[in-house]
């Protein structure tokens, strides 16, 4: 088990608690807007958190911290993922977990067995354009691998809003270049009968690979989440001052 990031305190990244959130390496996406690129590339430039320190400041602020958010890079892929959320609710402490949803197995697993209180999930893009903005600059990806991404995201959004076991949300990063109302037209009708879903707008930083990017106005966001409540139960705005 190899962790490559901590805050301490966050009010920010489990909606309504007060959270730790843990960062974990390693991503099967390459996503041009990505503010954890170094998380993704870069892991072996990082000096890994020791698991025992992790564990240690969580219990130390068990009776201050609800709960711990999980993320990355996509936590999905780590192969020690249930026996880290198993230490945290040994704790007495809630867990988050943050993914692209490209691992429908490992979710329905963490569900089958009481181990998420709190699931977000990122949709990059409506599906058709899921080769253009996860696999950025790379040119001999396998239309099949491209294919079971997609299948995966699909089975994981069925699979949510089949269940009234865990709240949880999807999201999508908001870009310019990227997204427009055909394309949340097309996200609505992925996302039908939805709990929550949530507009992020981008917001550049020297950290995302592709520099040339831009978000989007309140009135213009304003206008994609009118669209999306006609399809999504409850839809917000995140990113906005």
């Amino acid at each position: 088990m190899k962790i490559y990031g901590l805050i301490k305190t966050t009010l920010l990244d489990y909606p309504g608690k007060v959270a730790s959130t843990i960062f974990l390496g390693g991503c099967n996406l390459r996503c041009p807007f990505c503010h954890n690129m170094n998380l993704v590339t870069g892991i072996n430039d990082i000096n890994p958190i020791p698991y025992e320190e992790i564990m240690n400041h969580l219990q130390t602020r068990a009776g201050v911290i609800d709960g711990v958010c999980i993320t990355g890079g996509e936590p999905t892929l780590e192969p020690d993922l249930i026996r880290l959320i198993r230490s945290i609710k040994d704790l007495g402490l809630l867990v988050k977990l943050d993914s692209n949803g490209t691992r429908a197995s490992v979710l329905e697993d963490l569900l089958s067995k009481n181990l998420l209180d709190y699931i977000a999930i990122d949709i990059k893009s409506s599906f058709t354009n899921y080769s253009n903005i996860c696999f950025s600059k790379i040119d001999d990806i396998d239309p099949k691998y491209i294919d079971d991404i997609i299948n995966n995201v699909s089975d994981t959004i069925h699979m949510l809003i089949d269940q009234n076991q865990v709240p949880y949300e999807f999201r999508t990063t908001v870009i310019r270049e990227y997204h427009d109302l055909n394309v949340f037209k097309q996200i609505g009708e992925m996302l039908e009968n939805a709990d929550s879903y949530y507009l992020q707008n981008f917001r550049d930083s020297e950290s995302v690979p592709n520099r040339n990017l831009h978000g989007y106005t309140k009135g213009e966001l304003q206008t994609f989440a009118d669209m999306l409540s006609t399809k999504i139960k409850h839809v917000g705005i995140r990113g906005i001052d």
